[in-house]
This record gives structure tokens, sequence and C-alpha cells, in this order.
């Protein structure tokens, strides 16, 4: 059973982290998947423009935020993984969410997107030697582990999850 390494998880993920840290690294990419795509299978279209306060996201921008963060950790796993030490910058959430197109497309492209994505992080962590797993690597100017990238992924998405729940399809 592979695990975080919670003791080198960065403060700002640690939150994300602690959601699934109770599981194997590839049962939680598979696990975590299955409950998304659950949710948003349910979402009516209407919903997709729906915020549930001034300010924030739309449904559709949220998974759309949901979709660019996975790509960016897996992004920073691949480089790692192949041992490149080269400094990664952040990104801006608010600034992409806004150049997304979450509008413009529909909750079912989202969610088939969503589905793919998932599939190819699965396979790419599969992709991944015990080695590779344990490089390091700076993103955002804090050093971070392939092993807890993995994690934070579906941590993230779990997160995300609980307030597509509790905050909008509550409502």
């Amino acid at each position: 059973m592979i695990r975080p390494d919670l003791e080198k998880v960065p403060p700002f993920y640690k939150g994300y982290v602690e959601l699934v840290k109770n599981h194997d690294l590839y049962e939680i990419l598979k696990d975590s998947s299955e409950s998304i795509l659950h949710v948003l299978r349910d979402i009516p279209e209407e919903m997709g423009n729906f915020r549930y306060d001034t300010g924030k996201w739309s449904i559709k921008e949220l998974i759309c935020h949901m979709l660019d963060a996975e790509r960016i950790f897996a992004y920073r796993a691949l480089r790692f993984a192949r041992n490149d030490k080269t400094p990664l910058a952040g990104f801006e959430e608010m600034e992409y969410a806004g150049q997304a197109n979450a509008a413009g497309r529909s909750i079912e492209q989202l969610t088939e997107e969503m589905e793919k994505l998932r599939s190819t992080t699965y396979d790419l962590f599969l992709s991944f030697t015990p080695e590779m797993l344990l490089r390091t690597g700076p993103a955002n100017k804090t050093e971070i582990s392939v092993l807890n990238l993995g994690f934070i992924i579906p941590g993230h998405e779990s997160h995300h999850r609980n307030i597509l729940i509790e905050r909008y399809l509550s409502k």
C-alpha cells in the first residue's frame, strides 16, 4: 500500500492530502474519480452556470478549475519523476478560471473530459517506479514529491467535490 509522506506535504496542500491520506495511491486515484463522476453525471445542464453566492465560481467554472489543477499537478509529477529539477511556477487559479471557456461548454462535455483526464493521470502514476515516486522538485517556490502530488490530485478533487455537494447542490 502506497501512502503519502505527510511530513513533507507543503502546508498549502496539507488539507487536501488529509482527505485521502488513509488510502492507497492507486486506489484513491480510481475511487475519487468514480465519486466525482457520479456527482457530475447527476447535475442537470440548467445548473451549469449556478453560483451559490456572488463572486463564486459557477458549477462549470469549478469543474474547469478541477481539470486545470489536475493537469498542472500531473505535469509537475511528470517533470519531477523524470528528474527534471527546473523550478516550476505556480498558477493563478482565478485567472485560469476566467479563461477556461466554462460557459461555452456543457456539463456533459466537462464530465467526459474529467473521466478521460483521470484515466491518463492514473496511467501516468502507474508508470512511475518506486524511486520516481520519491523524487522531488520545486514548484511554486516549494519542494514537493511526485508521491505527494499523487495524493494532492485526488485530495484537491475531493475538497471541491465536497464544496460542490454542500454549497451548490444542496441549494
